[in-house]
């Protein structure tokens, strides 16, 4: 994981090209960042929010580490807002969280866009979740299918969205993907600059395979 981790971060590897590189998978369907011109990578560490109340994000999040991604799904909260500057200020500041991912909604976003913090989610909303404890507890059976989903897993967060490695796919042959995707980058806007190919015939039609022959 670090070693892909270092990898992604040194090459400053996009969420695009990560997609690409995983057979157009991996995104996060609904996020956007709040601040722009932000790139981070980093462990998922997952929590969620369910039932109009965010006492699970609050009680779980005290065990993100530096560098952590914290990813939040946001489970029938009724479109309010998960949570605000306090919660983006303690991961940030104290935590030292690298991103924080909302699959839902925030609050608080004139203090989060002044902070210039690294934030993605689906939207705003000013009226935010309670911080009551459930009255029920969520199904164990999900939460253990969501831990085990996003375990050593990798977020890359940028401004055209958030994507996230599968463990399955935390391999060498990625780390090759994303050495291939690059050099390929570099050979199809060579083809566009320099040798005044459309894009249709670098992209499609691959020309330049055939001109190298």
């Amino acid at each position: 994981m670090e070693k892909m981790i270092d990898y992604i971060k040194r090459n400053r590897v996009s969420s695009t090209e990560l997609a690409d590189c995983l057979g157009k998978r991996g995104g996060v369907q609904g996020v956007s960042a709040v601040n722009r011109g932000h790139f981070r990578v980093g462990k998922v560490f997952w929590t969620c929010a369910f039932g109009g109340t965010n006492w699970n994000v609050h009680e779980q999040i005290q065990d993100v580490e530096e560098g952590d991604v914290v990813f939040v799904e946001a489970i029938d909260c009724d479109d309010k807002a998960v949570f605000g500057e306090l919660v983006c200020k303690y991961l940030f500041l104290y935590r030292q969280a690298a991103a924080v991912v909302v699959t839902g909604k925030v609050r608080d976003v004139p203090r989060i866009m002044k902070e210039n913090w690294p934030v993605w989610c689906t939207g705003f909303n000013p009226i935010g979740c309670s911080n009551d404890k459930p009255t029920q507890p969520l199904d164990a059976s999900f939460v253990r299918e969501r831990r085990e989903t996003y375990a050593n897993t990798i977020a890359v967060c940028d401004d055209t969205g958030v994507v996230i490695v599968p463990k399955d796919q935390m391999n060498e042959n990625l780390l090759s993907k994303l050495e291939w995707i690059e050099e390929q980058e570099d050979i199809w806007f060579e083809c566009i600059d320099r040798k005044k190919m459309s894009t249709f015939e670098t992209v499609c039609l691959k020309k330049y395979l055939r001109s190298e022959s």
